[in-house]
């Protein structure tokens, strides 16, 4: 698995990233942005793929399903990626997130950075 992208996926920034509604049901945004991942993978990146969508807070419990691992950070959310990132060792990583200081954070340690646009139209 070394050489498969792994997307590591700040499911509250990219939530949060359209006015939808979200923050009545932050758990039910989490699980269609689940689900959307699971269907169309990564627009525009071909190749094997492996998802990590990392939850937080309200969203915290939503099940994994196949195509996409959920996370559930046992506190911060920028801090879990980190460590997937960290993890990954020289394995290609994208972070999808809009998030200025985690961007930094995940880029230090080599990571591809990408906007919520890249999951979420």
């Amino acid at each position: 698995m070394s050489d498969v992208l792994l997307v590591v996926v700040d499911a509250a920034n990219v939530v949060g990233s359209v006015p939808d509604g979200w923050w009545r049901d932050r758990r039910g945004a989490a699980e269609r942005l689940r689900d959307r991942l699971a269907a169309d993978g990564v627009p525009g990146r071909d190749g094997a793929m492996e998802i990590v969508l990392v939850v937080e807070g309200a969203a915290r419990g939503v099940e994994s399903v196949p195509g996409v691992r959920v996370e559930s950070a046992a506190g911060s959310g920028d801090d879990r990626m980190v460590e997937l990132v960290a993890e990954a060792g020289e394995r290609p990583v994208l972070v999808v997130t809009a998030d200025r200081e985690l961007r930094r954070r995940v880029g230090e340690l080599g990571a591809e950075v990408a906007g919520p646009r890249t999951v979420r139209p």
